[in-house]
């Protein structure tokens, strides 16, 4: 059996993988919001080959292929499901392109919620191993390292995830996002899940998207507590706090004047309630203290947060070049050339 190369650098210490895409490519303007489908794979590619490889200056050590909602189903919804094999090959072979020009990186194979599991419904249940089989079967072919199933919220699809990427034989991360119910919807618990999932072959399991640093953290203090296996952690860059867990149920009250015009802060009008870089450095700080090497920033991430992440755990990365360097600024520093009346305005700007 070939050496697992994702364990073997997880027992090292920490590895850094950048996910986030669907919002960071709709701010940039590649993306539909509310569909959220990465066409951007077959008509913009270089937009993502790009957004890789901010991410990977910013430290992400696993380039994963934007294949997120790039699932069977989701092409149906849009009316597009003649472009899924094309558009499935085709961020394979751009995230393949881009990890291999860094030595070490890691190339990911994505599959994640479908929607349309049902706990009630063997149909659809097979169904959705139907759709997790083909892409992952694309992404052995294209040449993946490893499988990233992800953003699971029911404990029976996560676990139909596993099923369908051990057929790969490469190393697998599962990662679940609870929602506010603070136990997966199918009513299994978070704990409970992350454990079959690693006595199910799972080499990473753990938590990504929907949570936030404060509403992530208490639990993955005790998925680390109660798995033996690598943990993974991936949050979203936002406030959410346990009267709100999730980025689907956060509330402005900052005195926005200018609401969504489908009532509600997720997806588009989240903006008031990032977390600050510093936040987010924290959190990784914290997480990488409690024993969890995978790490991340989900949905809401830039190229700043995962530096931000990577920077907290003692990494240095190509983008370190351009950290804070707060003694140069020309009202705020302290370099001895910076003139003292300039400075003496800081407290009136």
């Amino acid at each position: 059996m070939s050496e697992n190369r994702l364990t073997a650098a997880l027992d090292k210490g920490p590895v850094i993988c950048a996910e986030g895409f669907l919002f960071e490519l709709e701010r940039r303007g590649y993306l539909t919001a509310g569909e959220f489908v990465p066409e951007v794979a077959l008509e913009h590619p270089e937009a993502l080959r790009a957004l890789h490889v901010d991410f990977q200056r910013a430290g992400s050590d696993i380039v994963e292929a934007f294949t997120y909602n790039g699932h069977r189903e989701k092409m149906r919804v849009i009316g597009k499901e003649e472009l899924l094999e094309p558009l499935n090959r085709a961020a394979l072979r751009i995230a393949r392109e881009v990890a291999d020009n860094k030595p070490g990186n890691l190339m990911a194979g994505n599959i994640s919620n479908t929607n349309i599991w049902d706990p009630a419904d063997p149909a659809r249940q097979d169904e959705v191993r139907a759709m997790f089989r083909e892409m992952v079967g694309w992404a052995v072919e294209e040449g993946a390292d490893i499988i990233v199933g992800e953003t699971f919220y029911y404990a029976g699809e996560a676990l139909a995830a596993l099923e369908v990427a051990k057929e790969s034989g490469l190393p697998i991360v599962l990662t679940l996002a609870p929602m506010a119910a603070n136990e997966l919807m199918d009513g299994t618990g978070i704990v409970e899940t992350c454990q079959r999932l690693e006595q199910g072959g799972a080499d990473v399991v753990g938590l990504n998207c929907f949570r936030g640093p404060q509403t992530m953290m208490p639990w993955l203090k005790k998925i680390r507590a109660a798995v033996s296996c690598h943990v993974g952690a991936l949050p979203i860059p936002y406030r959410t706090t346990e009267a709100e867990p999730t980025f689907f149920n956060l509330s402005d009250t900052n005195g926005c004047t200018c609401p969504a015009p489908h009532g509600r802060t997720f997806p588009t009008a989240l903006d008031p309630l990032f977390c600050n870089r510093y936040e987010i450095g924290a959190f990784g700080k914290e997480a990488y203290g409690l024993g969890v090497n995978y790490l991340g920033v989900c949905c809401g991430a830039s190229p700043m947060h995962i530096r931000e992440i990577s920077e907290a755990v003692g990494l240095t990365t190509d983008a370190s070049r351009y950290s804070e360097r707060m003694e140069n600024h020309f009202m705020y520093g302290t370099n001895a050339r910076l003139p003292g009346h300039i400075k003496a305005l800081g407290e009136q700007a």
